[in-house]
């Protein structure tokens, strides 16, 4: 069956590419910033999408605009930014003004009454106000008939090359049982937050002979070529033909034959010089202690441990970021004396390389650091389908 979609807070359309890889379709999408909306429709030119904020919008009018009737619509997928919770007053959580972009997204469930719907989120939307924040959001979902389940799920246990959990709702109304995907690589990581323990895919040692390893940094990016400077690596390189190409490139590779966003990051002849005396798998601690920044020159050598980092080739990509900042985190290449650029970056969220983003470079990798990675979206997808097609056939019988 093919699935029917809305997608609010887009951003670029990371959801809704990995729903697209499933068969998915679409309909409308909205996002308050430009340069990211222009990547969207760049990407996705069969959807209506509107550039600006919710509050701007009339779920009604959008509705009759799409020709549906309420309750067609296969599901509404997205997540109000975490910025949008009240912290301070959850007993207030729908009067107080910094919780707007929540009841908009409340106000098109209302009007769409969607058969299912996907909300993501981070996961420390958890520990806000010790839980009742995300309890009051299941309580709002479950009081318009929707069954909801969470979970935490981890990217990497759906083939995409990078440490990153995210907390998503999932909810139905037409039927209970609408489960979260099975992790499909093993990999065990420490969830050392709110809900680690209870809402997590526990992996054992003997799931390890039946799921597939976890895809590596090198068999995410080592096929591509050298970065170019400027206009030549926006506008595309050719792959280079002996490099190896591993099964995570080959599908991120597709039928492309040029690569784009690929232009080599400018670093900072200090910043050059620390880089050069980090190891694979390093980072601060590595760089001699009259080049370090002088606010990393009083941190204890147990702190920060991802500053400056240099990627390990066999490792994963730690949570990509919206700016390509080495103190921020990990965002030099393993091997190269450079920082990343945003096809590697958008490798790494699983974004195919048909998949160009537009704007200015600071704009796409943030625009890159903000999505939902395809692969992880996509293994979502395929469990509403499959939830869709078994409610219809209980329905049919």
């Amino acid at each position: 069956m093919e699935l029917t979609t809305i997608d609010l807070f887009a951003g670029a359309g990371g959801i809704t590419e990995g729903f697209r890889q499933a068969g998915a379709r679409c309909l409308f999408a909205n996002d308050f910033n430009a340069e990211a909306v222009r990547t969207f429709r760049h990407n996705h030119p069969g959807t209506e999408v509107v550039d600006g904020p919710i509050e701007g919008l009339e779920p009604v009018r959008i509705r009759r605009e799409l020709g549906l009737a309420r309750g067609e619509l296969d599901a509404i997928v997205g997540g109000p930014p975490c910025q949008g919770f009240s912290i301070n007053a959850p007993g207030r959580f729908l009067d107080d003004p910094r919780n707007q972009l929540f009841t908009h997204y409340l106000k098109f469930v209302d009007e769409f009454r969607p058969k299912t719907l996907l909300f993501e989120n981070v996961t420390g939307m958890l520990s806000l106000e010790k839980g009742k924040v995300f309890q009051r959001v299941i309580n709002e979902l479950d009081g318009r008939g929707y069954f909801c389940e969470a979970k935490i799920l981890f990217a990497a246990h759906y083939g995409v090359p990078q440490e990153r959990w995210r907390l998503i709702i999932l909810g139905s109304r037409v039927g209970m049982g609408l489960a979260h995907p099975v992790p499909r690589h093993y990999l065990k990581r420490r969830a050392n937050f709110s809900g680690g323990r209870t809402l997590t895919f526990p992996l054992e040692e003997a799931h390890r002979a039946r799921l597939l390893p976890p895809v590596t940094v090198a068999e995410a990016i080592y096929d591509l070529p050298e970065p170019a400077s400027g206009g030549a690596g926006e506008n595309g390189i050719q792959y280079p033909a002996d490099a190896p190409v591993s099964d995570f490139a080959r599908m991120m590779r597709g039928g492309q034959t040029r690569v784009h966003n690929h232009v080599r990051p400018r670093l900072s002849p200090v910043n050059l010089e620390r880089l050069r005396h980090i190891r694979p798998g390093g980072s601060w601690r590595d760089i001699p202690f009259d080049l370090l920044p002088k606010g990393m020159k009083k941190a204890r050598r147990s702190d920060h441990t991802k500053r400056y980092g240099r990627l390990h080739p066999d490792g994963l990509a730690s949570t990509i970021m919206t700016k390509c900042d080495p103190h921020w985190g990990p965002v030099f290449h393993p091997v190269a004396d450079r920082s990343l650029t945003v096809r590697e970056a958008a490798r790494f969220q699983s974004f195919p390389d048909r998949y160009v983003f537009l704007g200015s470079r600071v704009a796409q990798y943030e625009q890159v650091g903000n999505a939902v990675p395809p692969l992880m979206a996509r293994s979502l997808a395929e469990v509403i389908v499959g939830h869709l097609g078994q409610t219809a056939l209980k329905n049919a019988g």
